[in-house]
C-alpha cells in the first residue's frame, strides 16, 4: 500500500523523480549540498536499498560506511550518492567533496520493497558523464530483476565513454553474480562480493577505486596497495 505521507518533488529529472516524505527530502538535499564540488575526479556511489537487502542491511551499512570513509581519506574527489528503493524511487545527490556528509546520509536510509532499478542508475551515470567526465561508478546490490541484455547494452555504452563500473554483490545469487560480472567487464571495471568479514578489505578496495578515479590507471599501477593490484588484474584483462 502506498504511504499517504509521500509527496512528489521536482528537484530531479523525471527519470529520478520519486515519492518520499518531505522531511526525508529536506534532510537528503541538506546533507548532499554541504560541500563544494571538486573538479579533479568524479565517482558515483550507488546503492540498492530495496527490501531484499533488509536481512543484512545493518551489516551492509557498516561496510558501505567504511567504503565512504576510504573515499574521504583519498581526497581530491567529487562524490555523488545514488540509491533506489520502493516503487520507482531513485534519488541522486549533488556532487560533493565532503564524503562524510553522504556517509551520514547513507546511514539513515531505510529499505523499502520494490524491484531493482539498475537501468536508471546506468542511465544517470551516462547523463552525468555527458556533462562532465565521470571516472567510476560503484554499485552495491543483491538482486538483478531487469532485462540483462538491456543492462549490458547500457553498461557497454558507459564503457565506451570511459566510465568504469565496480559492482559489489551482497549475497551469493549465481545469476546476480553473472550479471554483475558481465556489466563490470563491459565497462572495463571489476566485480567483488560483500562478505560477513569484508568491511576492511572492501574499504581498501574502494580506496583503490578512488585512486583510479582521481589519477587513472597510471596512478593505480603506481600504488603499492594489494587492493590496487586486485583491481588492475580485472581492469586490464
Amino acid at each position: 500500500m502506498k504511504d499517504k505521507k509521500m509527496t512528489s518533488t521536482e528537484k530531479h529529472p523525471p527519470e529520478l523523480r520519486e515519492k518520499s516524505s518531505a522531511g526525508e527530502i529536506s534532510a537528503f538535499l541538506k546533507a548532499a549540498g554541504e560541500a563544494r564540488v571538486s573538479q579533479s575526479g568524479r565517482l558515483i556511489f550507488a546503492l540498492d536499498a530495496t527490501m531484499s537487502r533488509q536481512p543484512t542491511w545493518d551489516q551492509a551499512v557498516t561496510i558501505q560506511a567504511s567504503m565512504f570513509d576510504a573515499v574521504g581519506k583519498a581526497g581530491g574527489l567529487s562524490v555523488q550518492l545514488v540509491y533506489f528503493r520502493g516503487i520507482n524511487e531513485c534519488r541522486a545527490s549533488k556532487w560533493v567533496i565532503n564524503a562524510a556528509a553522504l556517509r551520514d546520509l547513507m546511514l539513515g536510509i531505510q529499505c523499502l520493497g520494490g524491484q531493482t532499478q539498475i537501468g536508471k542508475v546506468l542511465d544517470h551515470a551516462d547523463r552525468e558523464t555527458a556533462k562532465a567526465k565521470v571516472a567510476a561508478l560503484v554499485f552495491i546490490g543483491d538482486a538483478l530483476e531487469e532485462n540483462i541484455d538491456l543492462l549490458c547494452r547500457k553498461a557497454g555504452e558507459l564503457g565506451i565513454k570511459g566510465v568504469r563500473g565496480f559492482f559489489f554483490q551482497d549475497g551469493y545469487d549465481a545469476g546476480v553474480e553473472k550479471g554483475f560480472r558481465e556489466m563490470a567487464r563491459l565497462t572495463g571495471g571489476a566485480y567483488f562480493r560483500l562478505g560477513p568479514d569484508s568491511a576492511k578489505e572492501l574499504a581498501e578496495l574502494l580506496g583503490a577505486v578512488a585512486v583510479y578515479a582521481r589519477g587513472g590507471l597510471k596512478a593505480l599501477s603506481n600504488s603499492r596497495q594489494r587492493e590496487a593490484r586486485l583491481l588492475l588484474e580485472q581492469m586490464t584483462k
